[in-house]
């Protein structure tokens, strides 16, 4: 039988480090440009943590000014379980950008991914 302490079963919340670093990120992804989940956590140093940058960008309060929107699926889309008036807004924000997202949320992803510079 196994001694100390348990792991938990999901990831704990993210730390406030984290949280900071993947908002610094977000901010800078450019009008007309996508980035992914796991590419914001590469970018923000925690490559391993794609669900939490989710986690993330789920708490941000109601009219923040941070570009949320420009963050998708690596799969090309604007994922919407669980959340499909999170994901209506995301889609008219881009398409607002002129970025084609069908009504289901599949775009390009490639056609529009940014690419920072260092």
């Amino acid at each position: 039988m196994p001694t100390g302490p348990r792991q938990p079963l999901e990831p704990s919340a993210p730390s406030p480090d984290f949280r900071a670093q993947v908002l610094a990120v977000v901010a800078r992804i450019p009008k007309g440009r996508l980035a992914s989940y796991g590419q914001v956590a590469a970018l923000a140093g925690f490559p391993q943590r794609p669900r939490q940058v989710g986690m993330v960008l789920s708490g941000l309060t109601e009219g923040t000014k941070l570009p949320w929107h420009r963050v998708v699926n690596n799969r090309g889309y604007v994922p919407s379980r669980g959340r499909w008036w999170g994901a209506f807004e995301q889609i008219g924000r881009l398409r607002d950008e002129g970025i084609e997202v069908d009504d289901l949320g599949n775009l390009d992803l490639e056609a529009h991914r940014w690419a920072p510079r260092s």
